[in-house]
């Protein structure tokens, strides 16, 4: 009985998308020329970037974004625009850190490129200097042990793998060596951790992130160092094991501030109380000024209620674009935004996050069932005129995560994945990095699905618990 209810919604659903394929073909045409003719997220992108700046959370700047992207929603005409408070962590990098290689076997004193990792605590104001020993993972760190780690400094040189066709995967693959490696070395007496950048390209820039310290380690200084003088470094090590390292860090933890998640919203005209959200995190890193990570998912998000607005496009569920607040380092906007949305009793019918940068858009990551991801994948043939040819099976996004618990449909933007990380968390990440167009397409992409599921829903009876 319900493998016939399953194939009736299928047959209905698909049936009645079939009749109005022309209908939908044409609404999405309209959305992309007007993204690209007429389209505002690049403009936008140019004040938060140029004018606001790097945003961390509890920052002057990260207050500007907020009431910048509040005037910004209220200027077109939306149903309710809002700010949704939320207490976010307040960490400081201070003076640009400092570093060297010190090594009488070959060349002497070198400078090199690091930063510190957010969260870190700082070196003693004179600095640290210490012996390094270089490890490729926690297995080579645990043979150490103690003896082999005690009074020196750890060097994490793990590159992210280059066979992986995504660079999120070879991200993922080694970015619990930032994340954890503190605590993981302080535990065998480690002074400090220095963690090769978090990217593919070899270059001078070093690359920040999170990074997290247990309640049963000691807190030890954690920075990253540029992927040119990793390779400095494991080269010299080679020829002189006995050299030091020479270290520096500012940083410092403030109390919580108060922030804020910006929302807008169009109201539905059928079902008003399915909401489908859309958004990107308004907070980025302080090196850069955010331009890729996360200016662009939000400049997007805001543009898919304007294309909406400006089309004449009145949608049939809620549309929401959320700007999150706090992804970089607490993801405590999107915690509150669900939390919230609990409280108040409301349907999230799907959620699409764009979180990977503004390059041109390839497809979408569904994480639902598999009869969710075959219901959307069946609206591919629309999209292949743009340039979007996959909707898959994946992530949907790290500040809409936590609506997952409540049956939401969870959709990430899947740009090209190839230049992300040679930006991503460094000085590089700036808004001439940006291209329009590809930026564009990006918000023309997913103002289009977003279409499509308020004009059809997703069938939630298929789902597989």
């Amino acid at each position: 009985m319900k493998f016939k209810l399953l194939i009736l919604l299928l047959f209905l659903g698909w049936g009645v998308r079939a009749q109005n394929y022309a209908a939908d073909s044409m609404r999405i045409k309209g959305i992309y020329d007007l993204a690209l003719t007429k389209g505002e997220a690049y403009r936008w992108l140019d004040d938060l970037s140029n004018k606001v700046g790097g945003r961390l959370s509890g920052s002057p700047e990260a207050a500007m974004a907020v009431e910048w992207a509040q005037q910004v929603m209220d200027s077109f005409g939306l149903d309710s625009v809002w700010l949704q408070p939320v207490m976010v962590p307040h960490w400081v990098r201070g003076e640009e850190e400092k570093a060297a290689i010190f090594s009488e076997a070959t060349f002497g004193r070198e400078e090199v490129n690091v930063c510190a990792l957010g969260g870190s605590v700082a070196t003693s104001p004179e600095g640290l200097r210490a012996p390094v020993v270089e490890v490729r993972s926690f297995e080579e760190l645990e043979q150490l042990g103690e003896s082999g780690v005690r009074g020196k400094i750890v060097f994490f040189n793990t590159p992210m793998n280059a066979k992986l066709i995504s660079t999120f995967h070879a991200y993922g693959s080694c970015v619990g060596y930032r994340v954890n490696s503190a605590s993981r070395a302080a535990d065998y007496g480690a002074l400090a951790v220095i963690v090769r950048s978090m990217t593919l390209k070899i270059d001078d820039d070093p690359h920040t992130g999170v990074m997290h310290y247990r309640d049963s380690s000691k807190k030890i200084p954690a920075a990253a160092i540029s992927t040119r003088d990793a390779e400095r470094l494991s080269r010299a090590l080679k020829h002189d094991p006995n050299l030091e390292f020479y270290l520096k860090m500012n940083c410092h933890v403030l109390p919580d501030v108060l922030s804020f998640n910006v929302i807008g919203e169009i109201r539905g005209s059928k079902f008003p109380d399915e909401i489908i959200t859309v958004g990107g995190h308004l907070d980025s890193w302080d090196l850069g000024d955010g331009a890729h990570d996360d200016g662009a998912g939000c400049v997007q998000s805001m543009e898919v209620l304007r294309l909406f607005r400006e089309s004449g496009y009145q949608p049939k569920r809620t549309i929401r674009a959320v700007l999150f607040m706090n992804e970089e380092n607490g993801l405590r906007g999107g915690i509150k935004y669900a939390e919230e949305a609990k409280r108040l009793g409301e349907k999230h019918l799907a959620a699409l996050e764009s979180d990977a940068g503004g390059f041109s858009p390839r497809g979408f990551s569904v994480n639902d069932s598999v009869d969710v991801v075959e219901y959307l994948q069946s609206y591919l043939s629309l999209f292949e005129p743009y340039g979007v040819y996959m909707i898959r099976a994946g992530y949907g996004g790290a500040d809409i995560s936590r609506l997952k618990v409540g049956g939401t449909t969870l959709i990430g933007l899947l740009p090209d994945p190839q230049r992300y990380f040679d930006y991503h968390h460094s000085r590089e990440d700036t808004f001439d990095k940006v291209n329009p167009r590809e930026l564009h397409l990006g918000a023309g992409s997913m103002a289009s699905l977003v279409y499509l599921i308020s004009e059809y829903g997703i069938p939630k009876k298929m789902k597989k618990n």
